[in-house]
């Protein structure tokens, strides 16, 4: 039991580390980049490089992901207290969302006709 909460302490920690980092840099920078995700991008980096085994970060984050949806929770709340913007601004919002989705398939279909088409 103790080696089992120590595996989560210690995963909670480097997680924990990453997002405080990226607040920093965040902060630091002063960019619009969420620190959050400057966060993720550096415990990417770490577990791609090898610095961190996968092992360490893997018992806190099954548990993030096996409660996912609790942590949307807050942001559901936020949409409801702002439903009356999101009405007034839905056309740009939806036109944003099928225009990118749009952008994407055809950029994607473009790059990979390029390349399937020179290997034939």
């Amino acid at each position: 039991m103790f080696r089992s909460l120590l595996g989560y302490v210690v995963s909670f920690a480097v997680i924990m580390a990453c997002l405080l980092a990226g607040l920093a840099i965040q902060s630091a920078l002063e960019i619009s980049i969420p620190g959050s995700i400057i966060g993720m991008l550096i415990l990417f980096s770490l577990l791609v490089i090898g610095i961190v085994p996968v092992e360490w970060v893997k018992p806190t984050s099954q548990l993030f992901i096996r409660y996912m949806i609790l942590l949307f929770v807050p942001i559901s709340v936020g949409l409801m207290d702002h439903y009356q913007m999101l009405v007034d601004n839905a056309l740009p919002i939806l036109a944003s969302a099928v225009g990118g989705t749009a952008i994407v398939l055809v950029i994607l279909g473009y790059v990979l006709e390029r390349l399937l088409g020179e290997e034939k």
